[in-house]
């Protein structure tokens, strides 16, 4: 199982919400490529980037740090938040990113999103956030009328190169995964499955790997010390 160590950014800086509310918020550190270099010396072979202001506006916001993250390390990154437009996706690949990620425009017009994964196959994942099991987008402030699972089903005969899969009411909270949801999602992909919040310790990485998914998501408890990235890395393998 892969480690996806999380940098956050929001007004350039490294920062992570609790349950994806911009209003609490805590910031981590001023320079996020400084964070992926860090991480990338303790070992981490990969980085999921999110862009938070972009999720919440709609377009890409900060190019400066995402350029500079890619400047400073030579591993794989992901990028997801307000990747919404063709010209994004292409500038975004020629700088070096190695998959975007798209949760809001895959569930606002589904006909698009097809036409993007067959334009740049195994290079779009589908960003998947729940509340409650239903589709959450525009940076987690709507939620949809779309099950999650029913979303991952619709959407699994398209050439991904993972799902990345949210349970809002976890991230950040360091209280562990929604481990019947990731199993209720893991049932209804034939895709790579990426999960993503609550996780706190390295028994919840373990039970993950169990599990069977392809990579997790780490973040505040990599950055508050609860978990570091050298026993997360072992606990996947």
């Amino acid at each position: 199982m892969q480690i996806w160590p999380a940098i956050d950014i929001r007004g350039g800086r490294v920062v992570r919400l609790r349950q994806g509310d911009y209003q609490r918020e805590q910031v981590f550190g001023e320079n996020p490529a400084e964070a992926a270099t860090r991480f990338v010396e303790r070992g981490a072979q990969q980085l999921h980037l999110v862009d938070l202001d972009g999720a919440r506006e709609g377009h890409i916001a900060n190019w400066d740090s995402i350029e500079a993250i890619l400047r400073s390390v030579d591993v794989p990154c992901q990028l997801g938040g307000g990747i919404r437009e063709l010209a994004s996706m292409e500038r975004l690949f020629e700088l070096g990113i190695a998959r975007i990620v798209i949760g809001t425009r895959a569930v606002a017009d589904e006909a698009w999103f097809r036409d993007v994964c067959q334009h740049f196959p195994h290079k779009v994942v589908l960003g998947i956030d729940a509340r409650d099991g239903m589709v959450a987008t525009h940076g987690w402030l709507d939620t949809s009328s779309t099950r999650a699972t029913d979303l991952a089903a619709r959407l699994e005969d398209l050439p991904l190169a993972a799902v990345v899969f949210t349970d809002i009411a976890q991230d950040g909270m360091l209280t562990g995964p929604n481990f019947p949801s990731i199993e209720a999602m893991l049932s209804a992909v034939k895709q790579p499955l990426i999960a993503s919040g609550g996780v706190a310790r390295r028994e919840d990485v373990s039970q993950l790997a169990a599990l069977g998914v392809a990579g997790c998501i780490v973040g505040r408890a990599l950055y508050e010390g609860n978990l570091t990235l050298e026993e997360a890395l072992a606990a996947a393998h």
